[in-house]
């Protein structure tokens, strides 16, 4: 665990790798352990995003590290150097632990590292690293997969996610938490990308299906069936069920419920209605049965949902501007004291 190499060349995105020095840089204070050593990675100065990057090493040294970290890869349409592909299939080879960050799992995919094993990235790319590399079991829903001495994440935060995950491998639960702390984040987020992914709908005009969706999205509070779909857009269910998996990649039941999910987070996000409410506003009859659903397409309760993603419309009253007149004691507007 003690030297992390981070590998970097043009194209990189510097939030991921801002994320994996941040964590591995510096110990955090009061941690009574040895603490990484990391090797910044690359052929040259390169930029990273805005930013000019002086490497400390290059990448000839990524095999010489016990763990190499590649960071999320900006242009996932552009095959990756080279010489970076062959730095990273070199390091595994020698017994490193590879980490890929959002993207950098094409870089992983692109060395043959992810062959026949089950890993993530981002979810707007999950596509395009299943269809550029179909011997990669792609997890879409996760926020990161730990497969022994290849580890990868889903986007942007989960990066955070997976490089707690390798603290607390390396350290333990406790220094994990340190961190956590002092990155003021959770030390472990419940769920998986499901929760964070938009679900629209095919939205071409001349599509067989374009008049449907707006209808059913319109009622979504009712006990629809797919009789019932394929009669409003003329055509049996079996036609109707080969033009949603075109247009979609899924059945109709399976795209219904999705709908009906993400009408559940907007009311989550945006109301004060109880669970009981929203399920019948969405079609799920009841409370249970869209805790049922929720849960295991979303990866947490709605309760949980709706804590993380509450959006308020109004100050409550810990909103508010609040002062102490006294040890121990927060007063403000309502109270008689406050101003």
């Amino acid at each position: 665990m003690g030297t992390v190499a981070l590998a970097v060349t043009e194209g990189m995105l510097h939030f991921e790798l801002s994320v994996a020095y941040e964590v591995f840089g510096s110990a955090p204070a009061g941690v009574p352990v040895t603490w990484y050593d990391v090797a910044v990675c690359g052929p040259g100065a390169v930029r990273v995003g805005r930013f000019l990057l002086q490497p400390d090493h290059g990448l000839d040294r990524l095999p010489h590290a016990d763990t190499v970290i590649v960071p999320g890869w900006a242009d996932v349409e552009e095959e990756p150097p080279a010489d970076l592909v062959d730095a990273v299939r070199a390091a595994h080879e020698a017994g490193a632990r590879v980490v890929s960050l959002c993207t950098g799992a094409f870089v992983l995919a692109a060395a043959g590292l992810l062959d026949g094993r089950r890993a993530t990235t981002h979810w707007a790319h999950t596509d395009a690293l299943s269809a550029r590399h179909p011997r990669v079991e792609v997890d879409r829903d996760v926020l990161y997969v730990d497969d022994g001495s290849v580890l990868t994440s889903a986007g942007k935060a989960a990066a955070l996610d997976l490089c707690l995950h390798l603290v607390r491998l390396d350290h333990g639960p406790s220094v994990a938490n340190t961190v956590a702390r002092r990155l003021v984040v959770p030390p472990h987020r419940a769920g998986g990308q499901a929760q964070f992914v938009a679900t629209p709908v095919p939205a071409r005009d001349d599509h067989p299906l374009a008049a449907l969706f707006p209808w059913v999205i319109a009622r979504l509070d009712r006990p629809l069936t797919v009789e019932d779909l394929a009669r409003q857009a003329r055509m049996s269910s079996r036609h109707l069920g080969r033009h949603f998996r075109a247009a979609t990649g899924t059945t109709p039941l399976q795209w219904l419920l999705t709908q009906r999910i993400r009408r559940a987070q907007e009311l989550l996000e945006a109301t004060d209605d109880g669970v009981d409410v929203i399920a019948a506003a969405t079609g799920m009859g009841t409370a249970a049965t869209l805790r049922r659903h929720f849960n295991r397409t979303v990866g947490v309760p709605p309760d949980a949902y709706r804590r993380a993603f509450r959006s308020r419309s109004r100050p409550g009253p810990y909103d508010s501007p609040r002062h102490r007149d006294a040890p121990g004691r927060v007063t403000g507007p309502g109270d008689g004291t406050g101003p």
